[in-house]
């Protein structure tokens, strides 16, 4: 009884209080009336201030919920007509590789895109990976979301960080909070490389950067055969299934994501992010596709881009009367190479065009689930063929293990054809020279990493939107760039420019919309100037006019000259397509203005200071980068600690060190993987086979080192200790490797050779079993988990 009497007092009290009460109302809450909607207060809702502020709701004064109307559900919704967006984004592919853009590699889905919209001839990305995707998602200059180059690059000058300033606001992240549902699938190369572990931090992470869902992985590249993936922010494995490939895996998730969004929020509008990687290295297809092109190379590169060229004019993708470029003078003619270069590169780029082709087969599937939900009409669709040039990072020859090119090793002709029948397939790690780079940024000179050049920052783009554009199979050659498109989808989807994102006042979009060109073929041109710059290769473009200079190409370890002796080309590509006539010396009172324009751009950018660098800038301690390890001598691992990649884990590298394991084995003996770093096409793994304690050191898939030991490990508590003296004397040399069980010696030998700089772009350190790919074949990949148990493992460096 005293409960209902304490309740009854407090409603006393409340009816005496109740004028006062109403007069607080009044002050403090936008809707006085239980009968008043809020639908003034959505009509009035400030989109330009992210989140969109939730109105105060009324302070109920009856008590009865009987007698009583609750208020509108505040939901944030698009405007009216605001339509789905997908973004297809292809790596590594140049301008002049894909079908619908003269290329020789046969592309039906984006073909039927665009018959049905628009090829965009003057399209441009930043030259590279992680500075275009970092553009592209902001709608600001790469700079100016600090991604001057890629992560695993980064250095500690503005500009350069790798780390995302909250006033660069992800076009996720504005989308999703004016009622969009997000996800993207394929590659994420915008998190800095430190950043990825379960230490975090994960603000920059893609499920906190605007993405509802993520499926993917997290980097530059991963084996397409045995991806690294992460759902969300959860390290996974990739299914179980002898003919998988990631790709299709990708198609699959983004499929099922989308008919998910479709049936439970149907009037929702969704943006996808559909970039899968391919066709960056490694160069990785079902052989089915691969075999489709088969002899389709014997002609070679340099007819082929007279083939492309021809081809591009007569689809009026290129003006009649464009000249090829000039080649590079360090790319061979085709007629000069020997018969066993002739036979390596053709199969190097039919493994390439199968990749291609079999990547918009994927695409196609994503697109087909979109129009069989009958909402292919009303989906804006940016199908970017590229986010650079055509890669030349495979060096003049090629690459059986892509890894050999990021540790400064030559792989010979002779050496490859050892592996001619594996190139595409799971035992490969490829990449095809440089020539065939040239070719697919036909008619340009230059590839991928040569910012300025159009032959690295040209890409062919194609739009379709049916309810958007009325204009079907049409060429557009207004001149843009990857930061173009953030704008133009705000634009589409009746969205402002934020100006305040998540608390944070922000930078200001650079980019221009294109949404004025959509329907009108002959609109002048909106984006009048854009400098580029990528590892001091840099250029600017101002109306009309081109200029630009090659400090290094993607095939050179080192700059050709000081930043100040850089020869600058000039070039008038209003009238000159392919920018074949240099006219540096013919006007050099125009190449000075647009140089000093670059420097004007340069400074409020933050691309200075320039960094030749290269190698060196891998390597946190010279990069001046933020390392997880910077400092410590020790790690200290346990089991279940999978998956840690290069840059959250020790560096072992170019050094003396130890790896002590305190297992326990039990009566029947032990086997598999203790500790392990990378795999197949480099790393090292201390494991159990047979009972007995063994070491292997992979040098880049080229050749192993092992230390065994010929007696089985005692049952119980063991410790295991691995010694590495290093010869010293420079970066990637050999050393003495020994290994110990209870403090007495039971196995030594040589290693010959080690790798300096670089072990894996996605594979990592795993405690207790190998994941990926295995690094030695002593024991399989999946099936390598070690049946003892792990008390803790600790990475000394001496």
């Amino acid at each position: 009884m005293k409960r209902f009497k304490v309740a009854g007092a407090v409603m006393i009290a409340l009816g005496a209080g109740l004028g006062w009460f109403t007069a607080l109302l009044q002050v403090q809450s936008p809707v006085h009336a239980e009968t008043k909607t809020s639908a003034a207060v959505v009509e009035a809702i400030d989109r330009t201030s992210l989140p969109i502020k939730e109105p105060v709701p009324p302070f109920i004064t009856e008590l009865d919920a009987r007698k009583s109307k609750a208020p509108p559900r505040f939901e944030v919704k698009t405007p009216d007509k605001a339509p789905n967006v997908l973004i297809v984004l292809i790596d590594d592919m140049g301008f002049g590789q894909s079908s619908a853009f003269g290329g020789p590699i046969h592309m039906p889905t984006l073909e039927r895109m665009a018959k049905g919209g628009l090829k965009y001839n003057q399209f441009h990305t930043t030259a590279l990976c992680s500075p275009t995707r970092a553009a592209l998602l902001s709608g600001r200059n790469h700079h100016v979301g600090n991604m001057g180059s890629i992560t695993e690059t980064a250095t500690a000058f503005p500009g350069q960080t790798g780390q995302r300033p909250n006033a660069v606001a992800p076009l996720a992240e504005m989308l999703r909070l004016n009622g969009y549902s997000t996800a993207a699938f394929g590659k994420s190369h915008e998190t800095a490389a430190w950043e990825v572990s379960p230490s975090g931090p994960t603000d920059r992470w893609p499920t906190r950067s605007g993405f509802d869902k993520f499926y993917g992985f997290i980097g530059g590249e991963s084996n397409q055969w045995a991806p690294a993936i992460y759902e969300d922010m959860t390290r996974i494995e990739a299914p179980d299934d002898p003919n998988y490939h990631l790709m299709t895996d990708l198609a699959n998730q983004a499929i099922k994501w989308t008919h998910f969004q479709k049936s439970l929020t149907p009037h929702k509008p969704f943006f996808t992010y559909f970039a899968p990687g391919a066709t960056h290295a490694p160069h990785h297809a079902p052989k089915q596709w691969i075999e489709k092109y088969k002899g389709k190379f014997d002609q070679g590169w340099d007819k082929l881009r007279e083939e492309t060229l021809a081809r591009q004019i007569q689809l009026g993708v290129v003006p009649a009367g464009t000249k090829l470029a000039p080649k590079p003078e360090a790319i061979k003619e085709w007629s000069q190479l020997s018969a066993d270069e002739k036979k390596l590169f053709a199969r190097q780029m039919e493994v390439f065009a199968g990749y291609g082709e079999y990547a918009d087969f994927e695409v196609g599937r994503v697109i087909q689930a979109i129009e069989d939900l009958g909402q292919l009409d009303n989906t804006l669709i940016f199908y970017c063929v590229g986010d650079n040039g055509a890669s030349a990072e495979g060096t003049m020859n090629g690459l059986y293990n892509e890894m050999t090119y990021f540790n400064g090793v030559h792989e010979s002709v002779e050496e490859i054809l050892k592996h001619y029948d594996e190139l595409g397939g799971p035992m490969s790690y490829g990449h095809y020279a440089a020539g065939w780079a040239v070719a697919g940024d036909a008619p340009f000179t230059w590839t991928k990493q040569v910012a300025g050049s159009y032959g690295g920052c040209r890409n062919g783009l194609v739009v379709h939107w049916p309810q958007g554009v009325a204009s079907k199979g049409e060429v557009r050659s207004q001149w843009h760039h990857v930061i173009d498109i953030a704008p133009t989808i705000l634009e589409a989807a009746g969205l402002p420019e934020p100006k305040s994102v998540n608390g944070t006042p922000q930078i200001p979009i650079q980019g221009v919309s294109m949404l004025y060109s959509f329907n009108d073929a002959k609109a002048k041109d909106r984006h009048k100037t854009q400098y580029f710059e990528i590892l001091c290769n840099r250029g600017i473009y101002h109306d009309g006019w081109l200029a630009h200079t090659v400090h290094r190409a993607a095939w050179e370890t080192q700059p050709r000259r000081p930043l100040l002796e850089d020869q600058w080309e000039l070039y008038h590509v209003e009238v000159d397509f392919s920018s074949s006539t240099n006219l540096a010396a013919k006007e050099p009172a125009k190449l000075k203005e647009l140089q000093e324009l670059f420097l004007k751009e340069a400074v409020p950018n933050r691309v200075l200071p320039l960094d030749d660098r290269v190698l060196e800038r891998i390597n946190p301690a010279l990069a001046g980068r933020p390392d997880l390890m910077a400092g410590r001598t020790s790690l200290t691992l346990y089991e279940g600690m999978t998956g840690m990649t290069e840059n959250v884990f020790i560096n072992t590298k170019n050094r003396s060190h130890t790896i002590s394991a305190e297992v326990v084995i039990p009566k029947d003996g032990a086997s598999g993987v203790i500790l392990a770093q990378a795999g197949r096409f480099g790393g090292w793994s201390l494991y159990v086979k047979d009972g007995r304690p063994i070491y292997t050191y992979n040098f880049l898939g080229l050749s192993a080192y092992k230390v065994a030991s010929s007696k089985a490990l005692p049952e119980g508590k063991v410790t295991i200790v691995y010694e590495f003296t290093y010869d010293g004397g420079g970066l990637g040399k050999g050393g003495k490797g020994t290994l110990l069980v209870n403090g007495e010696k039971v196995a030594e030998g040589r290693i010959d050779r080690t790798q300096g700089f670089f072990f894996s772009a996605d594979e990592g350190g795993d405690v207790g079993q190998d994941g990926e790919t295995p690094v030695t074949d002593d024991y399989a990949a999946g099936d390598n988990k070690f049946t003892g148990k792990i008390n803790k493992v600790t990475v000394d460096l001496k």
